[in-house]
């Protein structure tokens, strides 16, 4: 099996861990099976997106609202970044909670995070190329977020200087988001 699959503290969220073929000329590595991540419970993805940072951005926080919520598989093929999730999910035991995984091009691991999370990334590295497949196509109508400096959420990006678009940089702070997700959440 080319995947080894771990469940997090919060454990909707799933790191992947991605083994690659190694010889002279480099590497190979399957980086999507759609029977390996069904078969632990990750839908199929309908959308891929490629996402270009210099050090020291900060992306996010982001999500989709039903009834397009999105599952996002972050995988980073260039440079390193800090991938964030939040669980935004009322009424979970771990709402306003995250988790921070270190990704990179080096390590090969990836994230999977389903619907009810809020997303974001700052980039560690000189650069970073990450592509994340999502489970529902883009509605610019029920596109969200979260301001990525919530003092609630208290998140550590690892970044001197973030640097933020001026969308993101007007977010609401999570207890005034825009967000229907609901623990449990239901398909």
């Amino acid at each position: 099996m080319p995947f080894e699959f771990q469940r997090l503290e919060i454990p909707d969220l799933v790191l992947v861990r991605v083994t690659r073929a190694r010889d002279a000329r480099g590497f190979f590595r399957e980086v999507y099976l759609r029977e390996e991540f069904i078969a632990q419970g990750i839908p199929p993805f309908v959308q891929d997106n490629h996402s270009y940072s210099t050090r020291g951005v900060v992306r996010g926080l982001h999500y989709q609202k039903h009834p397009r919520a999105q599952g996002k598989f972050i995988i980073v093929i260039h440079g390193e970044i800090l991938d964030v999730a939040v669980d935004i999910r009322q009424g979970s035991p771990t709402y306003g909670h995250w988790v921070a995984q270190i990704l990179s091009a080096e390590n090969g691991c990836a994230l999977y995070i389903p619907p009810g999370f809020a997303h974001g990334f700052s980039v560690l590295s000189d650069s970073a190329d990450v592509l994340y497949k999502v489970t529902a196509e883009y509605a610019p109508e029920l596109d969200r977020g979260i301001r990525w400096n919530d003092p609630d959420l208290a998140i550590d990006w690892r970044v001197r200087e973030p640097i933020v678009s001026p969308k993101d940089a007007q977010l609401p702070f999570l207890r005034e988001a825009d967000n229907n997700f609901v623990f449990p959440m239901r398909e």
